[in-house]
């Protein structure tokens, strides 16, 4: 079902978005070649206690999942997409890699979800793009989300955006509304067909998250039962935000 906020959940997401916005940006600056993914996790389970909030993805246990997710923070590398798990294995930055940082946070019970992808040091041109294109395509789908329009419109931008340069779109994955739970609906796809989908209505909050490969779409689930990969072993680049649907242009809460 797809659910609209209270002018009162509303604030408080507003306020639980400035906190989880801080929180990514500190972690992002932590990233330096030799540190681990389980010291970023520390450090979110830290930050995140201080502010008297909760992890939103501690323990929490998607459909069809065999356990609970192991961490505070998902954090994945190069070739791993998305849920990378930060603490179960000696996972250590080295120059030139890209890492996905992936936080969802409960704030006074209510959850917004955001991420960010960053390099490890100096990396290679063909990554410097495909951070700043799939950083684009983010933007471009929360300009697409007005009151009014469907997700379709969305997914249509984000599309439009990786299509010239000729990156796999991860089509399995996408974003979804959130609040109540971490996942919601609508479900909020990174490809599709302008006026297709769910329509957009105020008072809805939605995450949109767009994911490019360099190489091709296809990605593949490991045997942790979390991470996904490129099938193809291609770096991925991850961005997201939650926002808020209004009359007008949406309004980003985690920033």
């Amino acid at each position: 079902m797809i659910t609209i906020k209270t002018k009162e959940e509303i604030s408080i997401l507003r306020e639980g978005g400035r906190r989880h916005a801080d929180i990514l940006r500190k972690l992002a600056a932590m990233v330096k070649p030799g540190i681990s993914a389980a010291e970023l996790n520390d450090e979110a389970e830290r930050l995140i206690a201080e502010g008297g909030d909760k992890a939103a993805f501690m323990n929490y246990r998607p459909k069809g999942a065999k356990r609970p997710y192991p961490a505070a923070l998902c954090v994945s590398v190069n070739d791993e997409v998305v849920h990378g798990i930060p603490n179960e294995c000696d996972k250590i930055l080295k120059e030139g890699d890209i890492v996905s940082i992936d936080l969802g946070l409960t704030h006074e019970g209510l959850i917004t979800d955001a991420a960010v992808t960053v390099p490890v040091g100096q990396i290679s041109p063909a990554l410097e793009q495909l951070l700043r294109v799939t950083k684009e395509a983010l933007m471009a789908g929360i300009k697409a989300a007005k009151g009014g329009k469907k997700t379709g419109d969305i997914g249509a931008v984000v599309e439009r955006t990786a299509v010239p340069y000729g990156y796999g779109i991860v089509e399995i994955l996408a974003g979804h509304g959130v609040g109540y739970e971490v996942h919601e609906m609508p479900y909020v796809p990174n490809f599709g067909e302008r006026g297709s989908g769910d329509v957009l209505k105020p008072g809805m909050v939605i995450a949109i998250e767009p994911m490019f490969n360099l190489g091709g779409k296809r990605v593949v689930l490991s045997d942790d039962d979390y991470t996904y990969k490129t099938a193809d072993g291609s770096p991925s680049a991850h961005f997201e935000h939650t926002v808020l649907i209004t009359k007008g242009n949406a309004e980003i809460l985690t920033m």
